[in-house]
């Protein structure tokens, strides 16, 4: 069978703020150990590096509250997605890490288990700035690098910001939204989005999700910009 890696793309970009590269040099502190255990039930989690300590995913309410160790991606089995679907989570950072870390939700999830895992996500950390990877086996491809983007809520001075995150994927595009306005596309005849759905929540935060919803059909959320046509996606056979 013929994999797909997202390698190279040019994005659709609703907001006017220019590209900004992500920091260089910045120090990562190690992952803290959080006394996590089991996941709530029907939950399951993979860590983007196994020997990294366990999150701590309780249930508050209908939504969870991750504390996070290690950098890591949460589905459950029935949330597999064929386009048209939509997808959306609200996501409360609670406390301020020690430097700009991001949550989000990850799509076109297949193989999540083995080697040959794959899949795209779409992730907001509280400096205000976004970006999408795609992620095959080991290797992470950067489709759009860190871009600040005005519809992202920065962290407030204790540290506290939400934000609704969206991926609505239609027979055209797949459109990533942030509380309701469309900050990026991607064509969808170069990337189908069909595969699992979830949470990724990268290290060290305290991040509580709400209204976490797969839905049928693609026009439950709806940008607040009209969007640049999405623009086509390279791939590489592999």
């Amino acid at each position: 069978m013929i994999r797909r890696s997202l390698v190279t793309a040019a994005l659709a970009l609703v907001a006017a703020a220019p590209l900004s590269a992500q920091m260089a040099g910045m120090n990562h502190d190690p992952d803290k150990a959080t006394g996590g255990g089991a996941l709530p039930a029907g939950w399951s989690s993979r860590k983007d590096r196994e020997s990294a300590p366990d999150a701590k995913v309780e249930r508050v309410g209908t939504g969870l509250h991750v504390t996070s160790g290690a950098a890591a991606i949460y589905w459950m089995e029935k949330q597999k997605a064929g386009t048209p679907f939509s997808v959306s989570a609200s996501f409360t950072q609670l406390k301020a890490p020690s430097h700009p870390e991001a949550y989000g939700l990850f799509f076109m999830g297949s193989k999540l288990t083995t080697p040959e895992q794959s899949y795209a996500y779409f992730l907001v950390r509280g400096d205000g700035k976004v970006t999408v990877k795609h992620r095959a086996g080991a290797e992470v491809h950067t489709i759009t690098d860190w871009t600040e983007n005005a519809a992202v809520h920065k962290q407030d001075a204790s540290g506290k910001a939400t934000n609704v995150l969206s991926v609505v994927a239609a027979a055209d595009s797949t459109r990533m939204l942030v509380n309701g306005v469309q900050i990026a596309a991607l064509a969808a005849s170069y990337a189908k989005a069909d595969g699992y759905v979830g949470l990724r929540v990268n290290h060290n935060l305290d991040v509580r999700v709400d209204d976490f919803t797969v839905k049928a059909g693609a026009g439950s959320a709806r940008a607040k910009a009209a969007p640049k046509k999405a623009a086509k996606l390279a791939t590489k056979k592999s």
